[in-house]
């Protein structure tokens, strides 16, 4: 049987307490540590050894050579599962993790991400 008086009790209380959820948009809360976001990667320090893209499980890695020792990297955000596996099978660190998450667009063709020494991530 309902008890209207321990609804009554509830609601009231209920009243004076602090939200549990946050105003997303409004107010932004920090991420925690070790959160695996936007992949993020530095030409200068890649060899080309290709490690990254022989340990990406879904095959969202590319590495071209554009020059002697100058390689761009294409990330397809869009097969990354955000494993990091090859953020640590990199010999050289030349792939990190950021704490970027909002990574939504309307185009899956804006989720390819081309990291060279122009232009350093930007979108296709």
């Amino acid at each position: 049987m309902i008890r209207p008086g321990r609804m009554f009790k509830q609601l009231v209380s209920s009243f004076f307490k602090k939200p549990a959820t946050l105003n997303y948009p409004a107010e932004r809360s920090g991420m925690p540590e070790g959160f695996r976001g936007k992949l993020k990667f530095t030409p200068d320090k890649c060899i080309g050894c290709l490690m990254c893209m022989r340990d990406c499980p879904t095959g969202a890695i590319k590495i071209k050579k554009i020059a002697e020792k100058q390689f761009e990297c294409e990330i397809d955000l869009g097969k990354c599962i955000y494993c990091a596996q090859c953020v640590d099978s990199c010999p050289k660190k030349a792939l990190e993790i950021t704490q970027e998450f909002e990574l939504a667009k309307l185009d899956r063709k804006k989720l390819t991400v081309v990291f060279n020494a122009e232009n350093k991530g930007e979108a296709r």
